[in-house]
């Protein structure tokens, strides 16, 4: 009960928000399509990002004095210092606006907009949600609202990996590709977005202290392969609105296969990620103009 009157409590940081400037650069563009083997992405002063990759910019700058075991912030941005210790990326909704441009520069507005906690069958958790809103020279650029689930420590026995069997797609699929990420990509990706989470290259932490199979796949690299999968299948429209759902870990050097099919309305996508296994891992949502 302690754990859930303090999780309560922090509840009060609930309307918290922090302003940020930084610069639309080429390098982490041309850098991420080089790691993705998209030769083509262009990364020319004035060119627009690819859609969905925004993630590159803003990085978390904390020192390595607050930085946890696990190699993640104590605290970050809003997200005040939580008394459960391990972090998972739970889901995202983005809607974009207006393309980001090369040489912009960029306000980022972060704001905590729920923490819930909770009491689920691994334990004590939160359910902590932030919203971003990226303001370029033209305005609003891009609004993404991100869940992070907050979890008590690992048991010296679990086996964090679905344990349940995970839903399957439909069976009229349209599209479907597969990528097997390999520590090369991991450690790219979090070079590029500077995430210092030890899950996804550190494999005897990742294994010994949170009991995952292997180095995780981080879910936004996930949700960014998917982003890249929906948009290649419709490269003359514009995505303007993405919405995913994590329901599963993915894991290194295992191939993750993209499928996805037409929603019932003209302007709607449906993408999932899946396990090894066919099971979902990750679900989504895409709508394009």
């Amino acid at each position: 009960m302690a754990m859930m009157d303090e999780l309560a409590r922090l509840a009060a940081h609930i309307g918290d928000t922090v302003v940020e400037e930084d610069i639309a650069t080429a390098a982490p563009i041309r850098l991420l399509g080089a790691a993705f083997g998209r030769d083509g992405t262009a990364a020319e002063a004035g060119a627009a990002i690819p859609t969905g990759w925004h993630g590159v910019y803003f990085p978390p700058a904390t020192p390595p004095s607050e930085l946890g075991v696990d190699g993640l912030p104590l605290r970050s941005d809003v997200i005040p210092a939580m008394p459960l210790p391990r972090r998972m990326y739970a889901g995202a909704r983005m809607r974009f606006h207006q393309p980001i441009h090369i040489g912009e520069a960029l306000t980022r507005e972060t704001e905590l907009i729920g923490l819930t906690p909770k009491q689920g069958k691994a334990g004590q958790m939160a359910i902590v949600t932030v919203v971003s809103r990226i303001i370029g020279p033209q305005g609003l650029a891009v609004e993404e609202e991100r869940v992070s689930v907050f979890l008590e420590d690992a048991k010296a026995d679990a086996k964090n990996a679905a344990s349940a069997p995970l839903a399957e797609p439909p069976a009229d699929i349209a599209w479907r590709d597969t990528v097997t990420p390999d520590e090369v990509m991991l450690f790219r990706y979090s070079a590029l977005t500077f995430n210092p989470h030890r899950i996804h290259y550190d494999a005897p932490y990742a294994t010994g202290a949170e009991g995952y199979p292997g180095l995780v796949v981080h879910g936004p690299l996930s949700q960014t392969y998917l982003v890249n999968f929906v948009k290649d299948r419709n490269p003359d429209r514009r995505l303007v609105r993405f919405d995913m759902r994590a329901r599963a870990p993915l894991f290194v050097n295992q191939p993750i296969d993209l499928v996805g099919r037409p929603g019932r309305e003209d302007d709607c996508r449906e993408v999932w990620a899946l396990t090894p296994q066919g099971g979902i891992a990750m679900s989504a949502t895409a709508w394009f103009a």
